[in-house]
């Protein structure tokens, strides 16, 4: 069943958010990871739809896109690439939009035992943020069967506007990692951080 995507109330007048369905196929090479979507993507239904955020204008340039070009065109540019995209929550409690503000016993992860298990061509998980990595390496790492905990991952940082101790284009040339594995190009990260990537 497709989870709904919403913003609910909680008691502590904070919200439940509950994030999206991955934009994957089987023959993904790649997987970018966030940690929860933010108030602005979850009302518009899209992945990163701030403006503020680089996401798209990364991905765009190391694929040769425009970042304003339709959000369904996007998801077919990334899929077309071999990549996939999602994130570690399926939802939280979380006050806005920040990822610090992510209420860490509130959190419910997705199911990646059965998502990684239907695509094993996948070389690299790309984390967007050390707030995904940290939380994708207590939360859902331990559970995974002793085939699936092998996958290398790399921290990238993150490309939210809140992270401004990095320039443009630092980040590209550290985002690059993406395309260059995408296309079938070797890495040997397991679980690591690109250098400077937010801690």
């Amino acid at each position: 069943m497709r989870r709904t995507r919403s913003i609910r109330a909680a008691a502590s007048g904070q919200q439940r958010c509950v994030g999206f369905e991955p934009i994957a196929k089987r023959n993904c090479r790649v997987l970018i990871l966030g940690s929860l979507p933010g108030i602005r993507s979850l009302e518009q239904g899209q992945y990163y739809a701030l403006p503020q955020n680089a996401f798209w204008r990364i991905l765009g340039e190391l694929l040769d896109f425009d970042p304003d070009l339709a959000y369904g065109a996007r998801k077919r540019r990334l899929l077309a690439a071999r990549i996939a995209l999602w994130d570690v929550c399926g939802s939280a409690h979380r006050l806005g939009s920040l990822d610090s503000s992510i209420q860490s016993g509130t959190i419910i992860v997705n199911d990646f035992a059965k998502f990684l298990s239907a695509r094993r061509q996948l070389t690299l998980i790309c984390f967007n943020g050390a707030k995904a990595a940290d939380t994708y390496r207590r939360k859902v790492l331990p559970d995974l069967p002793n085939d699936l905990q092998g996958i290398p991952g790399v921290t990238l940082p993150s490309t939210s506007s809140a992270h401004a101790g990095m320039n443009y284009a630092r980040k590209l040339a550290l985002w690059a990692i993406v395309t260059q594995a995408a296309a079938g190009m070797g890495v040997g990260h397991r679980c690591q951080s690109s250098p400077n990537a937010d801690q």
